[in-house]
């Protein structure tokens, strides 16, 4: 397997081991891995984007990051199924966190959009930990500077396409809408997956599709299984640069207590992870995974499960990246 050489000639640094190091103990840092100022340079980036403003049930998801950090202890440098060393193809880092304003959603919007625009300069792959999904609006804003209109693929129970609440225009409930109107995503290839549970009226689908979306629903896959998933929403992204949007609710509560708008009858944590694994042939510009908030968790379970699926994405973005 090729290892990644870095801008200044030296090989990546990956995890603390864990077979020196208990992996309890140290910094948590996103799977053990080097901060971003403990090396030179970085190819793909892990921030935390703790911001939970703009829930509209529960709240909490501010303190996701933290718990999915620690989840993260776990992982380890070979991913059997990818056949994948992710760590050894690119340097991996955790940015830390992004400083933003708890009180004003759109000056927060502002600097999430400006913390993600510089560690995604020359094109490289951020994946952000939230917070809400409210943030995917300003991610995919900074996304849009460096490549244009890109594919959305959205895994949710919900929509998130609503217009307003309360007349707010920014919240967990509305970025794709916005960023629908903004013109940040491909109208003919982007795609809702997950999708369940009650909505407000029969036009909110209507809305959805004049927005740009295809929606694929969770009971399709007692239908047509995750390849049968997995091949619709690979035909609806054909060859364009993809974002993926997690939020963890897709999945069913049994796999992720711990989120602000849980929906029965969800994903299960291996389909989700077998979708993802169906993107390695595609170009992954940005990822985040949000609304895990760990005050409704049991175990840690929903962390666990947002740790890995971010490693799952961090794979295929660090094999993107090798030389």
């Amino acid at each position: 397997m090729n290892t990644r050489v870095v801008r200044d000639g030296s090989r990546p640094v990956g995890q603390v081991d864990g077979q020196k190091s208990p992996r309890y103990a140290g910094l948590t840092t996103f799977a053990r891995l080097p901060r971003r100022e403990d090396v030179p340079d970085f190819d793909v980036a892990v921030v935390g984007i703790p911001f939970d403003a703009g829930v509209t049930f529960r709240p909490g998801a501010r303190f996701g990051p933290s718990s999915i950090r620690e989840a993260s202890r776990l992982l380890r440098p070979y991913n059997p199924a990818l056949d994948s060393m992710p760590f050894a193809d690119a340097q991996v880092v955790d940015a830390g966190d992004i400083d933003c304003n708890p009180f004003d959603i759109v000056e927060a919007l502002g600097e999430i959009e400006a913390g993600l625009a510089e560690l995604m300069s020359g094109g490289r792959p951020v994946l952000s930990l939230g917070g809400d999904h409210t943030v995917a609006l300003p991610a995919l804003r900074a996304v849009h500077a460096q490549h244009g209109p890109v594919a959305l693929v959205h895994f949710d129970a919900h929509l998130d396409t609503w217009d307003t609440y309360f007349g707010a225009p920014y919240t967990h409930g509305t970025p794709f809408r916005r960023a629908s109107e903004e013109g940040l995503i491909r109208k003919d290839r982007s795609a809702h997956v997950g999708i369940r549970g009650s909505l407000y009226d029969p036009a909110d689908l209507a809305d959805d599709e004049e927005l740009g979306f295809t929606i694929v629903h969770c009971r399709d896959f007692d239908r047509i299984g995750v390849d049968g998933i997995l091949g619709r929403v690979l035909d609806r992204v054909g060859d364009a640069p993809v974002y993926i949007s997690i939020d963890i609710d897709v999945l069913d509560p049994a796999f992720a207590p711990g989120t602000g708008t849980p929906e029965a009858g969800g994903m299960t944590s291996r389909e989700l992870l077998a979708v993802l694994r169906g993107f390695r042939h595609h170009t992954i510009v940005g990822a985040d995974i949000v609304e895990v908030s760990p005050a409704y968790d049991h175990a840690a379970i929903t962390a666990v499960a947002a740790a890995n699926l971010a490693y799952e994405l961090i794979t295929i973005m660090s094999a993107q990246r090798r030389e």
